[in-house]
């Protein structure tokens, strides 16, 4: 099932703040910091294209049994 239009909303203001966030962190922190704040943005950008794969694999899935 795709993620909501909310859903997706929310995670793109999230990407933004946690974008922000590394580029203070990128003056102000330990290299550590940047690279866990890094993860955060990686996993997001993960999630919504395992989302949309899920998805192609459903209908897939769902187009043989048919």
């Amino acid at each position: 099932m795709t993620l909501s239009k909310q859903t997706l909303d929310y995670l793109l203001e999230a990407e933004g703040s946690i974008r922000s966030a590394i580029k203070c962190a990128a003056v102000n922190e330990k290299p550590l910091v940047i690279t866990q704040i890094s993860k955060l943005l990686y996993d997001i950008e993960s999630m919504k294209e395992f989302e949309k794969l899920q998805d192609i694999v459903d209908t897939a899935m769902q187009e043989r049994d048919e």
